[in-house]
């Protein structure tokens, strides 16, 4: 059956974005739009047809990454199971199993590629950083929480979250156990709470 005029594939989108991820891991900004197309098993007119760039490739991904982590923000729940969710989250992308391989990525990328690194900071970590923020401060408008700036309390709650788990991706060095992961993030969403309550 023809597709419908402007009708995208999204199995198409996600091939792109997954050779991507996994062209970026390997070899970082000399990856080429072509590699990605031929990783992905699209030409090439289909690859610039949803992505111009490599940065906005890069800004897909982060985009992508922020809406999985970010998702228990949206839930509703009391603020215990959502930092908890968030921190698990967070946790999960840091210490899971391809996580390293991404991180170092876009390290490699970054002296010389500043503009893709700026766009998958702000589309990733930064609008991630954002979506807390706000949250937080709907928490301290409601009275649930007194947070009184919102966005170094979304800092504070990453780094009390993630701890050295970046340092130790970059170094190469053994994070905790996947195991470990629903205990660090409930501990840190209590102690978090504790700090900023009402």
């Amino acid at each position: 059956m023809p597709r419908v005029a402007g009708q995208i594939d999204a199995r198409k989108s996600e091939a792109i974005l997954e050779a991507a991820t996994a062209l970026f891991a390997e070899k970082g900004v000399s990856t080429s739009m072509e590699e990605i197309a031929r990783r992905a098993g699209v030409s090439k007119q289909t690859l610039y047809n949803r992505y111009a760039s490599k940065v906005d490739i890069g800004r897909a991904l982060a985009e992508r990454r922020s809406d999985l982590i970010t998702a228990p923000l949206r839930s509703g729940a009391d603020p215990e199971t959502v930092l908890t969710a968030l921190a698990a989250a967070m946790l999960e992308k840091v210490f899971g199993t391809s996580a390293g391989d991404s991180l170092r990525g876009v390290a490699l990328m970054a002296p010389q590629a500043p503009d893709l690194a700026e766009a998958v900071y702000h589309a990733g970590p930064g609008e991630s950083l954002r979506r807390l923020a706000l949250w937080l401060a709907d928490q301290d408008r409601a009275g649930v929480l007194r947070v009184p700036d919102p966005d170094l309390a979304a800092e504070m709650f990453t780094g009390l979250a993630v701890g050295y788990g970046h340092l130790r991706l970059f170094m190469g060095v053994a994070g905790p156990p996947v195991a470990e992961i629903p205990r660090r993030a409930r501990e840190a969403a209590q102690r978090f709470l504790k700090a900023f309550a009402a």
